[in-house]
C-alpha cells in the first residue's frame, strides 16, 4: 500500500553532498526524507576516497619497508598478506561509516529511505512504497565508472573502482586503462603491494595537471616500477579470467600487454538514469544535471549537488555545494556556487596538489602572470626526510595576486591549504611573505616559494643602487 509522505526537503543519494544537507537540515528543525537505493556513504566511503587511500597507506609502509636503508635501517622486501590488506581497508571503511549510517541520521530526525526515487511530478518522487511530496529536493545521486565501448569488453573479467577494492585474490600483473588520478592512484598502490602494472594512457597522464610537475610524478612511479605507456589509444581487449591482453596503437604502430587482471579507469559520469528527471522538468546532458549559478535546476524546487551537478567530481567539492545549498534553501540567502576555488589532490607518493590557475590556463585566459618556483631540495626538512624532488609553482597576478598554485611533494594535500585560502578570499603573494613558518618544516616552502616572486626584484641593480644610496645616510 502506498504511504504518502509531506516534507520539506526530500534528497536523493546518501553520499557527501546529500548526507550534509540532511544533517543541517534536519538539525535546523526541517522535516527531510533521505533517499538512497545503494550503500549509505555513496563512492567515497565504499569505493573511493576511504578505501584507495587506505590502499594507499598500506602500500606506503611497505615502500617505507624498501627504503630504510637511506636511514641507516636495513631494508626489507616486505611480505605481503594481500587479504590483510583489504582487511585493513573494510576496517577503515567501518570505523567511519558510523558517521553515514541510517541510524545516525535517523537519529537526527530523517525519514531514511532504501529504495531507488524517481520523479513522477514536479514536487512528487517515489521510492518503493512511498510517495514523498516536498517544498524542496536536492538531487545527490554523484557519479559512477564510465566504461568507453572497447572492443572485446564484454568477454573479459573487468574491474572498475566500484570492485577493485573487493576482489580476493592479488593482481600478478595488474592492466590499467586510463592515466587519471584514479588510475596512478592504483597504479602505485599496487605496486608496492607487489604486482607488475602496466597503465595505457590515450593521451599523457594526470592531463589536468601542471606538466612540469607530472614529469616529477612520472620518474616516480616509473622508477617504483610502473610501466607507463602514453599515447596509446585502446583499440581492443582479448582472453579470459587471469590472462587479459590489451591491444594499443601508438605513432609506432600497434602493440600488446598481457596481464592477470584489468582496470578500466577511464573516468566518470553522472548518475542520472532512472530519475525521470523530465517528468520533474529538470535538464541535463552528458554532463550533468544543468544547474545555474545557485545550484537550481530548470525545476526552480529543485536543487543538485556534488557530481550529478557536473561540475568538478570531488567530495570537498560535494560537501562544499551542501553548504551552498543550505543557505539557498533554508536561510533564503543567495548564495553563489565558486567551486572554481576548489583544490585537487592526486593522491600518489609524493602527492600532487593544486589549486586555482595552472600557468596553461593563464595563458589560455590572457593573463598578466609571473611564475614563482621553489624546491624541495631547498628545504632542510625534506633533506631530513630524504624526500627532496618536489617543487612548489605559484602563478601570480597583476599586483601580487594570486592566481594559481600547485605543489607536488611530501604532504601536498595539506600543504595546498594555504593557497587555497589565497584564493578563495583574494590574497596577494605578500601575505605569505608576512608570515613566519616554523622551522624545520615543510610548511617553510610556502613562505620560500612567496619570497622567490619578489627575488628579481629585490637583488635587481635598481635595488642595489638605493642600498648604496642609503648607506650614505649612516
Amino acid at each position: 500500500m502506498t504511504q504518502t509522505i509531506k516534507a520539506d526537503l526530500c534528497i536523493i543519494g546518501a553520499g557527501s553532498g546529500g548526507l550534509s544537507v540532511a544533517a543541517g537540515a534536519a538539525q535546523l528543525g526541517r522535516k527531510v526524507v533521505l533517499i538512497e537505493k545503494g550503500k549509505m556513504g555513496g563512492d567515497c566511503l565504499n569505493y573511493g576516497c576511504v578505501p584507495s587511500k587506505a590502499m594507499l597507506a598500506a602500500g606506503k609502509r611497505a615502500q617505507h619497508m624498501r627504503e630504510a636503508a637511506r636511514f641507516g635501517i636495513a631494508g626489507v622486501e616486505p611480505a605481503i598478506d594481500y587479504k590483510a590488506v583489504l582487511d585493513h581497508v573494510y576496517r577503515t571503511i567501518a570505523e567511519i561509516e558510523p558517521n553515514d549510517s541510517q541510524e545516525r541520521f535517523e537519529g537526527l530526525g530523517c525519514t531514511v529511505l532504501r529504495d531507488p526515487a524517481r520523479f513522477t511530478g514536479e514536487r512528487e518522487v517515489t521510492a518503493g512504497e512511498h510517495v514523498v511530496k516536498a517544498k524542496h529536493f536536492v538531487i545527490a545521486t554523484g557519479s559512477s565508472p564510465f566504461v568507453p565501448p572497447i572492443e572485446g569488453l564484454d568477454s573479459v573479467p573487468w574491474l572498475t573502482n566500484e570492485t577493485i577494492f573487493y576482489m580476493p585474490d592479488q593482481p600478478a600483473h595488474l592492466l590499467i586503462i586510463g592515466g587519471g588520478p584514479i588510475g596512478v592512484e592504483m597504479a602505485q598502490a599496487h605496486r608496492r603491494l607487489g604486482a607488475e602494472v602496466t597503465v595505457i594512457e590515450g593521451g599523457k597522464i594526470l592531463p589536468k595537471d601542471d606538466p612540469e610537475l607530472v614529469a616529477i610524478a612520472r620518474a616516480h612511479l616509473t622508477s617504483e616500477g610502473v610501466r607507463i605507456i602514453e599515447g596509446g589509444k585502446v583499440a581492443r581487449v582479448s582472453g579470459s579470467e587471469g590472462d587479459i591482453t590489451v591491444h594499443y596503437r601508438t605513432d609506432e604502430g600497434e602493440h600488446a600487454v598481457t596481464g592477470s587482471h584489468l582496470l578500466v579507469a577511464t573516468g566518470r559520469r553522472a548518475n542520472v538514469e532512472g530519475l525521470d528527471l523530465e517528468k520533474a522538468g529538470v535538464e541535463y546532458d552528458e554532463r550533468g544535471i544543468k544547474v545555474n549559478a545557485r545550484l537550481r535546476t530548470t525545476n526552480k524546487r529543485i536543487y543538485a549537488a556534488g557530481d550529478v551537478a557536473g561540475g568538478r567530481q570531488f567530495t570537498h567539492v560535494a560537501g562544499y555545494h551542501a553548504g551552498v545549498l543550505v543557505q539557498n534553501i533554508l536561510f533564503k540567502v543567495p548564495a553563489k556556487n565558486k567551486e572554481e576555488n576548489a583544490p585537487w589532490v592526486t593522491y600518489i607518493d609524493p602527492e600532487l596538489a593544486h589549486v586555482g590557475l595552472t600557468e596553461a590556463q593563464a595563458k589560455d585566459q590572457g593573463e598578466k602572470y609571473t611564475i614563482a618556483r621553489w624546491k624541495f631540495e631547498e628545504n632542510d626538512r625534506a633533506h631530513a626526510e630524504h624526500e627532496t624532488s618536489g617543487m612548489a609553482k605559484v602563478v601570480v597576478g597583476k599586483g601580487g595576486k594570486v592566481l594559481g598554485a600547485s605543489i607536488i611533494g611530501p604532504g601536498a594535500g595539506d600543504l595546498i591549504g594555504p593557497w587555497a585560502l589565497a584564493i578563495a578570499n583574494g590574497l596577494k603573494i605578500k601575505a605569505f611573505t608576512n608570515m613566519i613558518a616554523p622551522y624545520p618544516t615543510m610548511g617553510e616552502i610556502t613562505k620560500r616559494v612567496a619570497g622567490a616572486y619578489y627575488t628579481p626584484t629585490l637583488f635587481s641593480d635598481r635595488t642595489r643602487f638605493v642600498v648604496r644610496l642609503l648607506s650614505t645616510f649612516d
